[in-house]
């Protein structure tokens, strides 16, 4: 770095210093710009993270069968696309024939439906409103996951006995049972009294996921729900696991060509595996991170003008100094420089503080909430070359109004 640059920087800095409010004011469109861009990026990227870990956590040969289209395949049936408002335009349904297709599809191992409920649940006279889905006893299995407390209800002459048991999740237990230990206890439903036969551990759970959130679920015998519901209660999703692994990718095109021709060819659902799951999540997330990071981006073109606009005022206030700088010898150019040194330093600053507050807004986040952003450095460098390109481009206006000013004139200005 020549004595020039130095010198442009140590006057850059002293500039700052003497107008430190101002500068402040000034910096602070690129400090909420960079904050909020990396923020939101690192967030996105933290909820990419928690989502695999929450799809990984159900097994890699989980089949997954939702009513609706969801994504658009390719002509080698490979996801290239996602249809993100497949709920309320398409309106595909999942009935009991359904699940039997998907059972009776060779190489399957296990399949349950997961059959959606209404209605309130009425537990010491006060009504609450979880997730109550009708399944089979596979679910236990499918799941992968053990339970902490109890044991999960039977299928057949096993549940013959006790129909009306259940098993919820974590939150359930704590939040409105008001204990982790909730077996034995009774809530109202749809006009049948449930007991609490099992509690499951708690479960990964990340928001923008499109799995279900578990935790907040309670389970009910499949054919229990069948019979309180009339037949009626609709199939929210099915679930499958192949018996062997290996053969992941032919039984879920497997279950696709029987459902549609079952179904005579319309495909009113979407058969997903969970790399395909992951992928469809990731896409919608992808998404909606830029786009929520594009509207934080216009606090640095908001930031930028100011500093265009402070720098005109600096030039402006300095006419005098550019005059004698001139008359002294100084050429154009290293007013130039001058002045876009000035601005780029007050924009880096602005960035580099926006940096630094982005990381303490990271930690709050992991220690208060669920939440846990992943802030890579690539991340960190882009919004600092932003801030510093931001700096060069809006102050190049200024610096060529003070590169450009005859000294005679200049000079005139007290």
């Amino acid at each position: 770095m020549t004595s020039v640059y130095r010198g442009n920087i140590k006057m850059a800095i002293a500039s700052l210093k003497s107008t430190k409010w101002r500068s402040f004011l000034t910096m602070l469109g690129i400090i909420i710009g960079v904050v909020s861009v990396v923020t939101v990026v690192s967030i996105g990227e933290g909820i990419k993270h928690q989502v695999a870990t929450q799809i990984n956590q159900l097994g890699p040969d989980l089949i997954t069968i939702r009513p609706g289209k969801l994504v658009e395949r390719s002509g080698n049936g490979a996801v290239d696309g996602v249809n993100l408002l497949f709920s309320a335009t398409d309106g595909g349904v999942l009935t009991p024939k359904n699940y039997e297709t998907v059972s009776q599809t060779p190489g399957i191992g296990k399949s349950v439906p997961l059959s959606l409920l209404h209605g309130p649940v009425r537990i010491d006279g006060h009504d609450y409103t979880p997730l109550v889905l009708g399944t089979t006893s596979s679910m236990e299995q499918i799941l992968d996951k053990p339970l902490e407390f109890g044991e999960f209800f039977g299928d057949g002459d096993a549940l013959k006995d006790q129909p009306n048991s259940a098993v919820i999740g974590h939150n359930v237990a704590t939040k409105i049972f008001k204990q982790r230990q909730a077996v034995g206890e009774n809530f109202e439903f749809l006009g049948q009294t449930f007991f609490v036969r099992g509690v499951f551990k708690q479960f990964d759970t990340t928001p923008l996921s499109l799995s279900t959130d578990f935790n907040d679920t309670i389970f009910i015998p499949y054919q229990t729900a069948q019979q309180i519901t009339g037949e009626n209660s609709q199939l929210y999703e099915i679930l499958a696991k192949p018996s062997d692994s290996s053969r992941l990718t032919q039984v879920a095109n497997d279950i696709t060509h029987r459902l549609e021709t079952s179904s005579q060819g319309q495909q009113r659902f979407t058969v997903l595996r969970q790399d395909e799951s992951l992928a469809v999540t990731n896409n919608i997330l992808d998404l909606l991170t830029k786009m929520i990071a594009g509207i934080a981006a216009i606090s640095l073109l908001v930031g930028g003008i100011g500093i265009m606009d402070v720098m005109l005022v600096s030039v402006a206030e300095r006419m005098h100094e550019i005059g004698i700088r001139k008359a002294l010898g100084a050429s154009s150019r290293q007013i130039l420089l001058q002045f876009l040194t000035e601005a780029s330093v007050l924009s880096l600053v602005g960035g580099l503080v926006g940096v630094i507050l982005s990381l303490i807004i990271n930690f709050v986040l992991r220690v208060t909430t669920s939440l846990t952003p992943v802030l890579t450095w690539q991340v960190v460098v882009g919004a600092t070359v932003v801030s510093l390109l931001v700096g060069i481009i809006f102050g190049t206006a200024p610096a060529l109004k003070a590169a450009r000013k005859d000294p005679i004139e200049a000079l005139r200005n007290q």
